[in-house]
């Protein structure tokens, strides 16, 4: 494939995403390991404005090392810190990082736990069968002067005793700080997990009492979720089309899709989620991370790229990336960094337009 056949294209399918593109949309191919082959840029995605770094974490790689463990079936999930210079060299830098207990975690979505520029990010550890394994969410403080090693702490990890599946994604609700968090039931078909005991289903903690609650289910394969900016809609992604298992082809007709609740709060100020309903579907193109901006657009990581509909459902345009997108973020000045797997995308839209809502990285000049 032509170094041209691999850069992103605008799609444009109605008018308003061209007021999203700006008059000079453009990206930069801040790391490139396709030679390598290996899947480094796949999840995650999260941006630290003090260092103008991201941090992605790798998709399952074949674990050659001679630690390798029938307990995480001979696979490994790496974390990355990549550093956007914003210079004009050609790729950027990019380092692993490392804490204790990662190599049992295998690591999926993450965010930043606060919505202020704290050097502390929470992480979906999916876990594995290796005993006393990292899983649930956790939480990682980077170090410090004063602290030699990142700091790990767990934050939830089962469901009144029963362990969660592998969970997936996760987000942080700017107002109470609650935690909502995604779990199907991918790790055990992809032979890293036990048997699931729970249902696909999305959960909130509430981290003030430590209490977790199942907040919706009947998905097939619950896997992305973000507020919409004004906190009165939560939408998740259902990528139940895909299996999981290498083993069992993906189902065409499967769920491929968005769908958006209500956020409704009742006397004692428990949220709950109501009027469930489909928001989008993607034919074969399987919605993963997600995410909107603070005019209520709501992006997708999708087969093809990055897809962008408005508040209504109506499919904007398409930030087309050969290969696909399973992750991605929003930057400042109108950029989003966009994990395609053995490539790491830095696209440029309009910044006076495109900011992430509820991200702690909404640009503030």
């Amino acid at each position: 494939m032509s170094a041209a056949a691999t850069l992103p294209r605008f799609i444009s399918l109605h008018p308003s995403f061209e007021r999203i593109l700006g008059e000079d949309p453009g990206s930069r191919l801040l790391c490139d390991v396709s030679q390598d082959g290996r899947g480094l840029f796949h999840e995650a995605c999260i941006y630290h404005r003090p260092s103008k770094s991201v941090f992605v974490t790798s998709n399952q790689l074949c674990d050659d090392s001679k630690g390798s463990k029938e307990e995480t079936n001979g696979k490994v999930v790496k974390l990355f810190r990549v550093y956007d210079n914003e210079s004009n060299a050609e790729l950027a830098q990019y380092e692993e990082v490392k804490f204790p207990g990662i190599e049992s975690a295998m690591l999926n979505g993450g965010v930043n736990a606060g919505l202020h520029d704290t050097d502390t990010f929470l992480f979906c550890a999916q876990g594995s069968k290796a005993l006393n394994a990292l899983s649930g969410i956790i939480s990682v403080t980077l170090p410090t002067a004063t602290m030699e090693q990142a700091k790990v702490e767990s934050i939830v990890s089962n469901f009144h005793g029963t362990p969660f599946n592998s969970v997936n994604d996760v987000i942080v609700h700017p107002k109470d700080a609650s935690v909502w968090f995604t779990d199907p039931s991918y790790g055990f078909h992809q032979g890293i997990r036990d048997q699931p005991q729970l249902p696909n289903q999305v959960y909130r903690l509430d981290v003030q009492s430590a209490s977790v609650r199942a907040v919706a289910n009947g998905f097939s394969r619950p896997n992305g979720l973000c507020f919409s900016p004004d906190l009165n809609t939560l939408y998740v992604t259902d990528t139940g089309a895909i299996h999981g298992s290498p083993e069992v082809p993906i189902n065409a007709q499967g769920p491929s899709d968005i769908y958006a609740f209500d956020i409704v709060s009742k006397p004692n100020g428990s949220p709950m989620l109501v009027n469930k309903r489909l928001f989008a579907y993607a034919p074969g193109r399987y919605p993963d991370g997600i995410k909107c901006d603070t005019l209520g657009n709501v992006y997708a990581g999708c087969g093809d790229g990055v897809e962008v509909w408005n508040a209504g459902g109506d499919l904007l345009g398409i930030i087309k990336i050969p290969g696909g997108v399973a992750n991605f973020c929003f930057g400042e000045n109108g950029n989003i960094y966009a994990c395609n797997e053995t490539r790491f995308w830095k696209i440029r839209l309009n910044g006076e337009v495109v900011k992430g809502a509820l991200l702690g990285i909404q640009d503030r000049a």
